[in-house]
């Protein structure tokens, strides 16, 4: 398992945070993003992470992730 970066900062739907997470996964939890069995999409730099990836997907400094939820409605 990777470790996490102690400096760095990511873009994560726009805004600049630090990197404190080693993985998709574990950023995913520290953010206490709440995941379910559907509904969410990620991206790192531009490319969809498949949930089966997210805790085997590394994130390093500068990465950019966007977190997509689906919502119902119109």
């Amino acid at each position: 398992m990777a470790q996490p970066s102690q400096t760095g900062r990511i873009w994560v739907n726009g805004h600049d945070v630090p990197l404190g997470a080693a993985t998709v996964a574990d950023f995913l939890a520290q953010q206490a993003v709440e995941i379910g069995p559907r509904g969410i999409a990620v991206a790192l730099n531009g490319s969809v992470v498949p949930r089966s990836a997210w805790s085997e997907t590394s994130l390093k400094p500068r990465d950019n992730i966007e977190i997509v939820r689906a919502m119902q409605g119109g």
